[in-house]
Parts: C-alpha cells; sequence; structure tokens
C-alpha cells in the first residue's frame, strides 16, 4: 500500500480534489536555507502524542513515516524506509496543519487603519501552524494573487492560499468593496474574478437578496463558492439563497430580532442575539435548515474577544508583532475597553456565542475557524488562529475535537479532504509539531517548532522573529 501511494504521487496521477505537493527539491536555495529545518526524502517522527485531525483521541508513543512529502505509516511500531532520518520526539504533539477559513491577508488597527500582510502575513500563517488558508475578501486581489503564485513556485515560505474575490455588498457610500446595483452586475462581477483565479466569494453586511442570489447562482455555474459576512440577509434567507458557508457566528445572525425588514440589517442586533437562548426552538430552526442544506459555519472568536472587557487580550508574542504605532493604539483601545463600564460586547455575549457554536456542532453542524485579523488589531495571522484552539476549548469542546475543527473541517469545506486536515495514512503530510503536551493544555498550541507543509520542515521561529515589528507595515 505504501509503494502504491508513492507511486501514485510520483507520477502525479491525482484524484479530483488533489492538493499538489511541493518538496524541498522545488523551493528555492534562499526558502531552503533560511527557513527549512527538515528536508529528508524519508523520515521518521518518533514518540510523539499524536491527534490526528479525525476527531479519535488522542494517542500516545506514536510513529509517522514521510516519505517524498505524504503520511505512509501511523503507529507505535513501524517499519523505517532505508536511509529514513530519525527524529525523536518525547515531549511533543504532532496536530495536523490549521486549515484557516476567515485568514485575510490585509490587518485592519484600531481606528480603522488597514495594511496589506505580502510579507508578515505568510510567514505569521505558516509559522504559527496554518498551512492552508482562505482569504474571505479582499482588498489587494491581484498582490494576493501574486502572493499566492510566488509561494506555490517556492520562492517564498508561506500556507496554501485559497483566493476570495473582492467584498461583495449594498448600499451607499465611499468603501473599497464592491457596491452591487443588479442582478446582472453581480454576475459580471464573479464571471471576471472567476476568471481572474477566486475560487470563493465574500458577500457583506449590506448585500440585497436580488443581487447575492444571482452571485450565487453565477459562482455555482463556475465551480465557485460563496460565504458571507451577513446581516441584511439573515442566516436562513441565506440557506435559502444557496450560500454555502456563513462566517461569524451568534453575533452577526439577523434571524432572531423582531424588528428584522427584508434587506436591512436591523439596528441593535447584538444586544438582540447576545441574549437569545441558545438551547431554544428560534436556534434549532436555523440550524436544522443550514445542516439540511449542508452550509457550514465559521468561528472567529478570536476576534470578537478583542471587545469584551477583561480578556487575556495582550500576547506578548503579538505585541511584539506590531509595529510602534500601532502597538500604542491598540494598548490605548484595550484600556478603554478594559475601563468600560457599559461595552456592549460583555462577557455574557462571548459565552453566548461559544455556546451558539457548540450547539451547532452538537446538532450535526459542520464548524470551522479562522483568526479574521482586523476588530482593533489584537487578533494577528496565526496567533489568533492559535487563540481559537484555546477559545474553542473554553467552550467546551474537547481538544480532539478542537483539532478537528481548525484542520480536517476547514479541508471539509474547502473540497481538499481528501489529501489534507488530518494525519492518515495516504495524506500530504501538513503537520505542526508542538512543544509539550497538548491534551494537558490548549496553550501549548503556542508551542510550534516545527511546521511540515509538503512534509517539508518549516523553522518555525525563524519565520515569527522575521515579522518583528512589521505588522500595520507590510
Amino acid at each position: 500500500m505504501r509503494r502504491f501511494i508513492l507511486v501514485l504521487a510520483m507520477l502525479g496521477l491525482v484524484l479530483p480534489g488533489t492538493v499538489a505537493g511541493q518538496l524541498a527539491t522545488e523551493l528555492s536555495s534562499q526558502v531552503r536555507d533560511r527557513y527549512v529545518k527538515v528536508s529528508a526524502s524519508a523520515y521518521v517522527l518518533r514518540n510523539v502524542t499524536l491527534i490526528d485531525g479525525t476527531g479519535g483521541p488522542a494517542r500516545a508513543n506514536q510513529s509517522v513515516v514521510i516519505e517524498e512529502g505524504r503520511i505512509t505509516q501511523i503507529g507505535s511500531q513501524v517499519d523505517i524506509p532505508p536511509d529514513a532520518e530519525m527524529l525523536n520526539l518525547s515531549g511533543h504533539t504532532l496536530i495536523p496543519g490549521m486549515v484557516g477559513l476567515h485568514d485575510h491577508l490585509f490587518y485592519m488597527a484600531a481606528g480603522g487603519r488597514a495594511a496589506p500582510l505580502m510579507f508578515s502575513g505568510p510567514r505569521l500563517y505558516l509559522g504559527a501552524g496554518v498551512t492552508t488558508v482562505r482569504t474571505t475578501g479582499s482588498q489587494a486581489p491581484y498582490a494576493e494573487l501574486n502572493l499566492k503564485a510566488e509561494i506555490d513556485a517556492g520562492r517564498v515560505p508561506g500556507p496554501r492560499i485559497h483566493i476570495t474575490a473582492p467584498y461583495i455588498t449594498g448600499g451607499q457610500g465611499n468603501t473599497t468593496m464592491t457596491l452591487l446595483n443588479s442582478p446582472e452586475q453581480a454576475r459580471r462581477f464573479v464571471a471576471y474574478w472567476g476568471e481572474e483565479g477566486a475560487t470563493w466569494l465574500k458577500a457583506y453586511t449590506n448585500i440585497r437578496r436580488v443581487e447575492l442570489k444571482a452571485a450565487i447562482e453565477e459562482a455555482h455555474a463556475r465551480g465557485m463558492k460563496v460565504t458571507g459576512h451577513i446581516c441584511s440577509i439573515s442566516f436562513m434567507e441565506a440557506v435559502d439563497l444557496g450560500i454555502d458557508n456563513i462566517e461569524h457566528g451568534l453575533l452577526t445572525n439577523s434571524d432572531y430580532h423582531p424588528d428584522k425588514e427584508p434587506d436591512r440589517c436591523p439596528r441593535n442586533n447584538l444586544a438582540v442575539v447576545g441574549a437569545i437562548d441558545v438551547s431554544g426552538p428560534e436556534v434549532a430552526a436555523t440550524f436544522r435548515k443550514m445542516i439540511d442544506a449542508g452550509v457550514a459555519m465559521t468561528s472567529t472568536l478570536a476576534v470578537y474577544e478583542l471587545f469584551v472587557p477583561n480578556r487575556p487580550t495582550k500576547d506578548p508574542r503579538a505585541l511584539e508583532a506590531m509595529s510602534d504605532d500601532v502597538r500604542e493604539v491598540y494598548l490605548a483601545d484595550r484600556e478603554r475597553i478594559d475601563n468600560s463600564a457599559n461595552s456592549r460586547y460583555t462577557p455574557a455575549i462571548l459565552q453566548n456565542a461559544m455556546a451558539y457554536e457548540r450547539r451547532f456542532v452538537e446538532m450535526g453542524g459542520l464548524l470551522a475557524a479562522g483568526v479574521d485579523p482586523t476588530g482593533n488589531g489584537g487578533a494577528l495571522p496565526g496567533y489568533g488562529d492559535q487563540r481559537n484552539v484555546e477559545l474553542l476549548s473554553e467552550a467546551g469542546f474537547s481538544i480532539e475535537e478542537v483539532v478537528q475543527i481548525v484542520s480536517l473541517n476547514g479541508a471539509k469545506i474547502l473540497g481538499v479532504d481528501d489529501e489534507l486536515g488530518s494525519i492518515e495514512v495516504g495524506k500530504i503530510a501538513d503537520m505542526v509539531l508542538l512543544r509539550g503536551d497538548l491534551t494537558q493544555n490548549p496553550a501549548i498550541i503556542k508551542n510550534t517548532v516545527t511546521v511540515f507543509k509538503d512534509g517539508v520542515g518549516y523553522d518555525s521561529r525563524t519565520m515569527l522573529q522575521e515579522v518583528r515589528g512589521l505588522v500595520g507595515i507590510r
């Protein structure tokens, strides 16, 4: 079986949804020399605690064999390939590479300042263990397409990138988003960006049903998919229109507002939905419709936590990565929030948002996660994805469930789960090596040592140190 898998990989015989691999020999010398620490064609990771991403129980003292970028054996006893490099990793945990489903390549700081992340973004994501991202709304689409090409060619380190077109919305005003005013315009937009290489669309809060329906129809005809941060259209309305994925969970859903009008985002929606009984029939109806239609949901708890008073939102690594002026503004904003006596984002609302996601999964929903490095700027690429692991654990998910949410579930939504998202024999070796036992403490997710993409082991520390002081600049 192992030989059969390797022959298929070497001959390039792949099934639909297969992901192109990138061995160390296909990387530029600059990338290999600076970032790569494991480049052997065959190696064995020995004595690790394995959380494989399938939701099954963690397994201690496992060995994982990698040959030509693919996983060929897993177990307590394995056959050692000739000339394989042996890595004894007692005291470490191995998980799949994270799949970030709301992982922009731009950054937004307090006060609305925005900056592209063409240098720091890919290094932060990959260095923190995110091996695949969906951009989920673009502000500089050609820069993102060019970055994807550079990573795919091996000239820049970074995750696999699934490109989302620029945002589509409705209404009026001076905005970087595309204001759709007719179904015909929506179809032209989708056709153009589909030809340019986008595989996803992102609808935003003020879009109307007629334009979203046209965009979804055109996207599906072209093999593209659509997600949305929506409010003018509720979750249940979006499902009826054919949407594939919905972002953010409870705090953006207008299904439960008594004054909801067609194509309008209701006022004070946060206070209404934040107090909803997540165990009640209204929520069950939303989830039943989503689940029956196969519509997934993306958790972005890390960005919402930033607005809740007195939460642990000053990760020293993130503060170090920010430019000096961005750090100063962010800390001032956090001080204002922590000292606020009447914050709109109360601890109870955050807990309710967590419970909402928990019930979605309990009912059979497909939940993935992403950082969304926007808001007031405290959730950075990669670091915010790691924070999601801690927050999902706080929400009551087991660590095995959490790892599945941040890895395999995202791969399923992207349609690449045959190749990625879990540590299983035959799959591409996208994995994250953590120092410590993640089953004992979710904070171990921050202890990235080596991040494997296509079986190539990248040095996490080098990538993360390289971006210090750059977020908010480049």
